[in-house]
């Protein structure tokens, strides 16, 4: 399989706190993208590693770096032109446990498989490229229409499940939760909250 990690976003929540993109924030010396590619290949050996960026600092060991060519708004990060069946896209900025990790490999999906709990969305596994690009379509489309005021991982996984679009995180069908621990870095406070258990 394939595996995407998303890390071409603007980090405009962030704000270059520490020096450093949230990518690179380490834990245990090692960086979160270091980490995810690692567990990656860990979990299945030979498994193909892209991490999407325009930064030439985010080549690392064990994965190739991929300059998406459109990123204009924060749906783009499923990069259009890498959907196709048997992917997984991960999230750059998110500590993975090895367990959620391991359980997001191991766990087939039969044609859009989205991982999280109710405040975030961590993985979603592809099975059929062709269903997966047409709900990214639709919220893109709904976004630069005016018709809703966010296009992100939820709004995709709303369209999948032939819920209302909105900016509520309901959970229903397709969807696999995850442990607490396995954590997304959005803002500084995020990081904070995440260090001081």
């Amino acid at each position: 399989m394939k595996y995407i990690i998303m890390a071409d976003g603007n980090g405009t929540r962030w704000n270059n706190y520490k020096g450093i993109p949230k990518h690179f924030i380490e834990v245990n010396g090692e960086t979160l993208l270091q980490r995810t590619a690692r567990l990656i290949r860990k979990y299945e050996e030979g498994a193909e590693v892209i991490i999407t960026s325009h930064d030439p600092r985010y080549e690392i060991e064990g994965a190739r770096r991929y300059e998406p060519k459109d990123n204009k708004i924060e749906i783009d990060r499923f990069t259009n032109e890498l959907i196709e069946d048997d992917i997984c896209f991960l999230y750059g900025d998110t500590y993975y446990t090895e367990p959620t990790l391991k359980e997001i490999i191991e766990t087939p999906a039969e044609d859009i498989l989205f991982f999280g709990n109710e405040k975030s969305i961590v993985a979603v596994k592809v099975a059929d490229g062709e269903l997966f690009r047409s709900h990214v379509e639709r919220i893109k489309k709904l976004f630069l229409d005016g018709k809703i005021s966010s296009c992100i991982g939820w709004q995709v996984y709303q369209s999948a499940e032939g819920l209302p679009i909105s900016e509520e995180k309901t959970i229903a069908q397709g969807f696999v939760k995850v442990d607490g621990v396995t954590k997304d870095f959005n803002s500084p406070g995020d990081l904070d909250s995440f260090s001081n258990k």
